[in-house]
């Protein structure tokens, strides 16, 4: 598989919010850096539109920037990805890759994650957010409905607290396989099932009592009513993936849908929304 590397000169305030963007165009690793952002996406998923996309967003913001781009072999792209990833305790987790041999902190529930290509290494603020407020939710034989899985963390980490069983799925077909191997490794696979596909492969009929949903603005608003159809009564939405400037634009798209906030927590320019529909409030 055929990578590109666009290396983009954006100022460190600027890149959380030019992530979001980004993340809409398929694009699936970041690295960053105080003056620049080197973006990756698969060479097939990108091409002059693309380019011109990115152009125009960046002529938005109030700074000069520019563009570098190079095409980079696969096993290149991981070497440098995995150079990235190093342990990190989150709430009352500790994340780690298979490589890093470490011993986890006492007290610690350990995620073993390798991230490969699939968002959600628990660097990102949204995935931060959302394994922090699993620690305050009671998920003891719980059902999850885990909407855009990416590496699959917030499943095996909603296993790992008890849930009974996770239904995950991701419209990309790498993170599908991600997931999948993450599973394995933490041993949590025989309760979880990973879908390839969108809101259509949802069981029909089947409701959860806790659903997570880290994808990002368009799909959240697009989806609430299907949050609210597959939810139970008195059950939990948490949703992230928006930026904390648009929380009012999708607070008033939850109430059209029955849902009223319980709480919100933010994280550098991310917000997390913890929602309940009224009847179960």
């Amino acid at each position: 598989m055929e990578w590109l590397k666009l290396t983009i000169r954006i100022p460190d305030e600027y890149q959380e919010s030019f992530i979001a963007e980004l993340l809409d165009l398929d694009f699936d690793g970041f690295e960053q850096f105080d003056d620049k952002l080197e973006a990756y996406i698969t060479k097939e998923r990108f091409n002059d539109v693309s380019r011109e996309q990115i152009e125009l967003l960046l002529s938005y913001y109030p700074f000069d920037a520019s563009i570098e781009m190079e095409q980079i072999e696969e096993e290149n792209w991981n070497e440098s990805w995995e150079k990235t990833i190093q342990p990190l305790s989150i709430g009352p987790f500790f994340v780690k890759p298979t490589w890093v041999d470490v011993a986890v902190p006492s007290g610690q529930i350990l995620l073993e994650i390798d991230p490969k290509m699939s968002f959600g290494t628990g660097y990102h603020a949204t995935t931060q957010l959302m394994l922090e407020e699993l620690a305050s939710l009671n998920l003891n034989n719980k059902r999850v409905l885990d909407a855009g899985t990416g590496t699959g963390i917030l499943s095996i980490a909603a296993v790992k607290m008890g849930a009974s069983g996770v239904f995950a799925f991701d419209i990309d077909e790498w993170s599908i396989r991600n997931a999948d191997e993450n599973a394995i490794i933490n041993k949590t696979e025989s309760a979880i099932e990973f879908q390839l596909g969108g809101f259509e492969v949802i069981p029909r009929n089947q409701r959860y009592d806790i659903i997570l949903a880290n994808i990002n603005l368009n799909v959240i608003t697009g989806m609430m009513g299907v949050f609210a159809n597959h939810l139970s009564p008195g059950g939990v939405l948490c949703i992230t993936g928006i930026l904390t400037g648009d929380v009012s634009q999708v607070l008033r798209r939850a109430s059209e849908h029955g849902f009223i906030a319980e709480g919100e927590k933010r994280k550098d320019e991310w917000a997390l929304l913890k929602l309940m529909t009224v009847s179960g409030s």
